[in-house]
């Protein structure tokens, strides 16, 4: 269980003044672990190893691959086989998650999985082919939640698409989703 220090305690600890620990959650470089209503800042122990420059043990990056059908499996090997390429150039240790699934099922193993290991500080990379790979829906929830655990998501294949076509493809993805439901119901 990860124990909580108030902003004194923890300006103590590290040296600052409580006003610089303010400071530094305005600005964004330190934000507290939580809040209170009554405006009580509390710093965690991972926050702690962060600012005393512990690097926590065993962090690795994840190679995160995702099909939305098992018609795709080819596409699945094919984008496994890429992340890999791409990891062992780097020379990191790595560790590849797949899923076959919708990019709008959050309820999906691998990314469960993967949610998991960023919130108990496991990782220190998610590396994707493409950005709708890891969610179709809903990637910049991931992306917040792995920034708290100091967790960099990083997408092999960034290229910009205009707003129109990604609407129509987040369009497409809806309705495709919605009819595979309503066709199983019928069946």
């Amino acid at each position: 269980m990860s124990k909580y220090y108030s902003i004194h305690e923890f300006s103590k600890i590290i040296g600052v003044s409580a006003q610089t620990l303010r400071n530094w959650d305005s600005n964004g470089k330190l934000h507290p672990h939580h809040t209170t209503t009554s405006r009580y800042r509390y710093y965690s122990d991972e926050q702690l190893s962060q600012v005393m420059n512990v690097k926590p043990r065993n962090r690795i990056t994840i190679g995160y691959c995702r099909v939305s059908s098992h018609k795709q499996k080819d596409d699945l090997e094919r984008q496994i086989d890429n992340v890999k390429t791409y990891l062992m150039a780097k020379g990191q240790p790595f560790e590849i998650i797949s899923d076959i699934g919708s990019g709008i099922d959050y309820k999906k193993k691998g990314l469960r999985e993967l949610i998991k290991r960023i919130s108990q500080n496991q990782v220190e990379k998610v590396v994707v082919l493409y950005k709708d790979r890891l969610l179709g829906f809903g990637f910049e929830l991931v992306e917040y939640i792995a920034s708290l655990y100091n967790c960099e998501i990083e997408i092999i294949d960034n290229t910009e698409k205009s707003e129109q076509r990604e609407l129509v493809e987040d369009l497409v993805q809806i309705i495709t989703v919605f009819s595979c439901k309503l066709q199983g119901k019928r069946a």
